[in-house]
């Protein structure tokens, strides 16, 4: 943090003993800084915050909570980013023809001095927590300013224009110039720190935009506004890091990067396609150590819960996850999965992409350039000798019919589809061509879900608003239930919410069931059905955790459909309290 404390104008008054110790030619260190500061304290818990406090007080120098202030631009354009971030300072304000510069090292003037000589201006140091400095300076220079910063510095890097044509003279060293490849690799950092799922790079007329999707959200990432001029370059280096044709610029491209950060290794699933201004990417960030929960942490309540258990239990079926893309669905299968994983099982899957490594489970990744499709690797499967099955996703009227009859072979078949609600599942099935009674001897059971954000522990408050009474009428929600409602702090960088937590809408196959499936049922009076024996629709879970303050009720509505918001939906018999 600091290692000086002291002035030598001030420290024969102040700390004698620390004076005579940097005239011997010691240079003093934090530890020395926080033993002085906590005899003198009185054993208060010792912080960067409560120190530079301290030192504000003792020297005269004014102390700043940068999340009060807002940087002047004008000020903060005055001086080269790179040096801004080297010394870790962070220009304020102009007051009284002096400019306010935010640092943590009061006494280590090198970074100061150095901006005073080159830009001749008067500097002022104000005291704030490294932390802070270097969350705003991310915040208003942008993510890689100090490589950007560098490469306008560089005059014999060119930058090939996307009007050129072909690969281009320069750009294979452009690419592998090492100010762009550090750039990349601040953005996958970044990204990976943040918990984003997915990066983009998204080219306009005048600006290269790069955004993150967390919890679900995109959102935008600052960056340097001269990051336009290297947007091929950037483009390049993610296209040599995914072993893609580097000249190709008029097709899409599909590819992958596997990195590894802290002992955490990321698979990287890359899609470039080809824009009015320049190649967009996005890169989709797959965890793959990530520790997988266990059953009864999925956050399921407790009827849906007792049902994947039994349904984990059988010898054969098919039970299918359904919703949208990016819901949770695969996590949900893997989970149920390691429930089953044991030496008495063989379990053997086909994904595409496999997201996780499950130890004891044969995975196999479709491969749609050599041949190897969900239909075809089924087929395979089906001769390995195994016990249960995971097909990553029903999308065809072939893959849906093998898993049926695997299902009826003997085997326990899991798999995912895209349909709006359980009830769908079934007549989806249906429509891709396989026969009714196929489906009524086979599906066990449907789980629909959703994924809500969960709100900030750091900054949730007391919803009472008038929007929030009317919502607790609609859904059936006791008046004199507290509600929360979003407010956004440094934790979860303004956006209310960190995390997301899964809904889930369970639907068993009864015989009632079986019977409107076969005589073609509609969607709709296969749900009422399900509902009077017990299911719980999504928005009726959602309810659960609005009362459990994890969540809010406007985000319940922003996942689930209009049919569950009815009142007559909450008020529903056999629904979850």
């Amino acid at each position: 943090m600091l290692t000086e404390i002291v002035s030598p104008t001030r420290a024969d008054s102040v700390l004698p003993e620390l004076l005579a110790r940097m005239i011997a030619g010691r240079q003093l260190t934090t530890t020395d800084a926080r033993s002085y500061l906590k005899q003198n304290l009185g054993g208060e818990a010792l912080t960067e915050e409560l120190v530079l406090r301290w030192l504000a007080r003792e020297y005269g120098v004014p102390y700043a909570k940068l999340d009060e202030l807002e940087p002047d631009k004008q000020v903060l354009s005055l001086f080269p980013a790179r040096l801004l971030l080297r010394d870790e300072l962070l220009p304020l304000r102009r007051i009284d023809n002096q400019i306010e510069v935010a640092t943590s090292r009061l006494f280590a003037t090198q970074g100061l001095d150095g901006l005073k000589t080159l830009t001749g201006l008067r500097l002022r140091p104000v005291l704030a927590p490294s932390e802070a400095i270097q969350r705003e300076m991310k915040k208003r220079l942008g993510i890689g300013a100090d490589t950007i910063d560098t490469l306008d510095e560089e005059s014999d890097l060119q930058v090939v224009d996307d009007n050129l044509g072909g690969g281009g003279n320069n750009l294979d060293e452009a690419a592998e110039d090492a100010s762009i490849i550090r750039f990349v690799n601040q953005v996958l950092k970044d990204a990976i720190e943040l918990r984003a799922s997915d990066i983009h790079l998204e080219p306009f007329e005048d600006e290269l935009r790069i955004r993150y999707r967390i919890d679900g959200v995109l959102q935008e990432v600052p960056v340097p506004a001269q990051i336009k001029r290297f947007q091929p370059a950037i483009v390049a280096r993610v296209k040599i890091l995914s072993h893609l044709n580097i000249a190709e610029k008029r097709l899409p491209q599909d590819g992958r990067i596997k990195v590894r950060i802290d002992a955490a290794e990321v698979d990287i699933r890359v899609s470039i396609i080809p824009m009015l201004h320049g190649e967009a990417v996005v890169m989709r960030l797959l965890r793959q150590n990530a520790t997988l929960k266990g059953a009864s942490e999925l956050g399921m309540n407790v009827r849906e819960l007792a049902s994947l258990r039994r349904v984990l239990q059988l010898p054969h079926g098919i039970v299918l996850v359904t919703g949208p893309t990016g819901s949770g669905k695969t996590s949900t299968l893997y989970t149920a999965l390691q429930e089953i994983n044991d030496a008495e099982r063989k379990i053997v899957t086909i994904e595409d992409p496999i997201e996780y490594q499950l130890k004891g489970v044969n995975q196999i990744q479709v491969s749609e350039k050599s041949g190897l499709t969900f239909a075809r690797g089924l087929r395979s499967i089906l001769r390995h000798d195994p016990d249960v099955i995971l097909v990553g996703e029903i999308r065809d009227q072939e893959t849906a019919q093998i898993a049926v009859q695997a299902s009826l072979t003997g085997h326990l078949v899991f798999s995912t589809l895209h349909t709006n609600d359980a009830a769908g599942a079934l007549t989806r099935l249906v429509d891709m061509g396989v026969e009714p009674y196929l489906v009524a001897s086979s599906l066990e059971a449907v789980l629909a879900q959703r994924l809500v954000r969960v709100l900030c522990r750091q900054c949730k408050a007391v919803d009472e608003s008038p929007t929030a009474h009317a919502y607790k009428a609609r859904f059936g929600i006791s008046p004199e239930a507290v509600t929360y409602r979003s407010v956004g702090c440094r934790e979860c960088r303004n956006t209310g919410f960190h995390g997301r937590r899964a809904i889930f809408e369970w639907m068993d196959s009864s015989t009632e069931i079986r019977q409107l499936i076969l005589k073609n049922a509609s969607t709709d009076l296969i749900r009422e059905t399900a509902r009077r024996a017990g299911m719980t629709t999504l928005a009726e879970d959602g309810r659960r955790l609005v009362q459990e303050g994890v969540t809010t009720i406007e985000e319940v509505l922003s996942v689930t459909t209009m049919h569950e918001e009815t009142p007559t939906a909450v008020a529903a018999p056999g629904a979850a309290e």
